[in-house]
């Protein structure tokens, strides 16, 4: 009777140790604010695990590669980079956020012993061998969607609150970033690469693959102190951002200027200007149109699919180039069609299922000025 009774003392012992440490667990959401480098501009997200039964408190961060890897620009280029978790101690992750002056938000979420268990459960889970890895994907698969999915496969958390207009597209929300921190030649080269797929209508869960706007999400769900427990902000001094939004307009207005003006211009200097402009012109949109093709169908990266920049980025011009001084019927057609579609384009600009970045419109006009000049 005695082993019967010390047996169900000890079994009894066990369940509340157990119960005692994972009461012990805390986890929170962290948000890191927009930094100065284009990596860094649209936020970060992890998620910190504190275990004072077992003296833990570790970062979780699903943003991770290695920079090390031989073949890493063309890995990342072609979106076969491997992307992983990684862990590092918090007191580390908090110091190297603060010390790049980004401002920290931590959720401590409001959660079940069992969701919590789960969550620290499927962390260790996901860290270990090759279940760190995954395939990066900017805008579905990112280090803050991994984190809305492990929070929405082991809690009560939902996408329920719509935080952006209806209509609001991933490119206008990646604008919004793009605009605030200055990043105007970074824009215009999401934009260049970027095609119509990026400007279809964010869905309410969608809109979440942003990390303030995870942040806002859970905000959301805070009603009556129901999904956090506590919110805390390490601040840290606003970083200084330029304001020339629209320079990249500037400039390829002022070059559209130069092709105009030289192209009715009868002075033999200016025609000679107008004539290697005209090459020039051919020669590089060729090239970024090769790129923009290379982008859609030689890699992964399924969000440069469908890039309606190749109407006026035709990769047949840097072959049309070695030809444009030629006086064959072959040419004229070429030339002919390639006026057509751009007079269609910049008639269509605004109403084309596809979001030009501006800067490009004095652009398109100035190859229909080349592409008659070869006629």
């Amino acid at each position: 009777m005695k082993k019967i009774i010390f047996f169900l003392l000890l079994i009894s012992n066990i369940s509340f140790s157990q119960a005692d440490s994972i009461s012990r667990l805390q986890v929170s959401v962290i948000t890191c604010a927009p930094g100065n480098e284009l990596y860094s501009i649209f936020g970060h997200t992890a998620i910190r695990i504190v275990d004072t039964a077992n003296q833990q408190d570790i970062v979780f961060n699903y943003g991770t590669f290695d920079f090390e890897d031989p073949n890493f620009l063309m890995k990342f280029t072609r979106g076969k980079l491997d992307y992983f978790l990684s862990a590092e101690d918090a007191t580390f992750f908090f110091a190297a956020y603060q010390a790049e002056g980004r401002t920290i938000t931590e959720q401590v979420l409001q959660l079940s012993d069992v969701e919590k268990r789960n969550i620290k459960q499927a962390l260790f889970k996901n860290i270990s061998g090759n279940n760190k890895f995954y395939k990066y994907d900017f805008l579905f698969d990112n280090c803050t969607t991994r984190i809305k999915d492990l929070l929405k496969n082991n809690s009560s958390f939902t996408c329920s609150k719509q935080l952006v207009k209806n209509g609001t597209t991933f490119r206008n929300m990646l604008y919004v970033y793009l605009d605030s921190t200055g990043m105007c030649w970074s824009k215009l080269g999401i934009d260049l690469l970027l095609g119509s797929k990026i400007d279809k209508a964010v869905s309410i869960e969608q809109t979440s693959f942003l990390p303030d706007y995870l942040m806002f999400a859970i905000d959301s769900l805070n009603a009556k102190q129901q999904f956090i427990s506590d919110r805390k902000t390490y601040k840290a001094p606003i970083p200084n951002f330029s304001s020339y939004n629209y320079l990249p307009l500037l400039v390829f207005s002022l070059l559209f200027l130069m092709v105009a003006i030289s192209s009715f211009s009868k002075n033999k200097i200016a025609a000679k200007v107008f004539h290697y402009l005209s090459l020039t012109l051919l020669f590089t949109t060729g090239l970024v149109g090769c790129l923009l093709m290379f982008m859609w169908l030689g890699t992964d990266q399924k969000n440069c699919a469908n890039n309606y920049n190749l109407l006026w980025a035709l990769p047949t011009n840097i072959i049309a180039v070695f030809f444009a001084n030629r006086q064959t019927r072959l040419k004229k057609i070429y030339f002919k069609t390639a006026l057509i579609i751009s007079i269609l384009l910049v008639v269509t600009w605004f109403i084309l299922p596809q979001q030009f970045n501006i800067a490009f419109l004095p652009l398109a006009l100035a190859m229909a000025f080349c592409y008659k000049k070869f006629l």
